[in-house]
């Protein structure tokens, strides 16, 4: 990684409210992945068990689709300089590995057991939709890429439903019973996180690049020559409809995050694009900004802190310090969910104090 310092330019101006956006997202992300106690966690905070949809399942397509409008914007501006595709695609690959290993090293971390090494992860699933929703956009358009994006889906769907898995049937989507678990058992390397399926397993991938795919088309609405009003009217609409049709695609293809339905492609990234309408009216249109600190700063090292984040959990853990704050606080008499929420909040605010620092120095750490 290497350390940057930026100024402010009229691009990341305009940009304030997509920033904003990043951060807020890696700021829940690290809040629903750090409870006090598993046992003691409030019903939204919580994934859904198997089919169904929570505000935490959100969490992850919205960073997918948050860095496929990134991937738009970003290359389309190299593109505008004449920077060479080459020279792109070289920092694309470079890049991607690098995500790619830091999330291999928070799965290695503290104990280095290559033995029960889980290569499937989040940044892992990141690196891979990143390197391919990049090069999609290098060599493909948008409608291409909506094709490519909309049949994607439509083969997901054919296939989950309609090939046979020996021992289990057609059409099958229970837990470790499907054609996504099927294939992670025979082809997916390493300890898998469910035992013989994997949440970041191989064919859910696919999709989940589809999620970036939204967000590409999402950036090219975006960039276009369209009043900035008409966008965000466009924006609306897109994401609403999208996330009609995956409310209605759940009739035949249950919303499920750990299979990445093509369902909960639709729907996760309608409501993204709704967000995203709201957030470019509020911050950029209307001026509030002022709400949006904590985002910017989060948002401005967003990998550095989700990396942090997996670091201090496992330091915070060898001295016991999750468990002293939360049984301290129920002792105390507080509810126990509440006390599991505000170590949560707690945790996040541990891992925002060196991206502040970050921040005010305008370093901004890139892979």
């Amino acid at each position: 990684m290497e350390a940057t310092k930026t100024a402010t330019n009229k691009t990341q101006q305009r940009l304030i409210s997509l920033d904003a956006f990043r951060g807020l997202t890696i700021a829940g992300m690290i809040i629903v992945n750090t409870p006090g106690s598993w046992s003691n966690v409030y019903p939204p905070l919580l994934h859904a068990s198997w089919h169904g949809v929570t505000p935490t399942d959100l969490v992850f397509p919205f960073f997918v689709f948050i860095m496929g409008v990134s991937i738009t914007l970003a290359f389309t501006k190299q593109l505008e300089v004449n920077k060479p595709k080459s020279e792109i695609i070289k920092k694309l690959v470079i890049r991607s590995l690098k995500i790619f290993a830091l999330g291999i090293f928070l799965a290695l971390f503290p104990k280095f057991d290559f033995m029960n090494l889980r290569i499937p992860g989040v940044l892992q699933r990141i690196a891979i939709c990143y390197f391919a929703c990049g090069l999609l956009f290098l060599h493909t358009d948008w409608k291409t890429q909506a094709k490519i994006g909309g049949i994607t889906l439509l083969l997901y769907w054919a296939a989950m439903m309609l090939i046979p898995v020996p021992g289990v049937g057609i059409g099958v989507l229970e837990p470790g019973k499907n054609l996504a678990a099927y294939i992670d058992s025979l082809l997916v390397p390493g300890r898998l996180y469910q035992g013989n399926w994997d949440p970041e397993g191989l064919l859910s991938t696919f999709p989940a690049i589809v999620t970036g795919i939204t967000g590409m088309l999402a950036g090219h609405l975006i960039i276009s020559n369209m009043d900035q009003n008409k966008k965000i009217v466009w924006l609306f609409t897109f994401g609403f409809l999208s996330f009609i049709l995956g409310g209605i695609w759940d009739w035949f293809f249950p919303i499920n995050k750990n299979l990445w339905s093509s369902s909960y492609v639709l729907y996760s990234s309608g409501l993204a694009g709704l967000t995203l309408a709201c957030s470019i009216w509020f911050v950029d249109v209307l001026g509030y900004k002022k709400w949006t600190k904590i985002g910017l700063i989060f948002g401005a090292n967003a990998i550095t802190a989700y990396v942090l984040s997996g670091i201090l959990y496992t330091i915070f853990n060898l001295f016991s310090l999750r468990s002293v704050f939360y049984n301290g606080l129920v002792d105390f008499g507080m509810d126990p969910k509440m006390a599991s929420l505000l170590w949560a909040l707690f945790y996040a605010f541990m891992c925002f104090i060196p991206v502040w620092i970050l921040y005010r120095k305008k370093i901004y750490i890139k892979l």
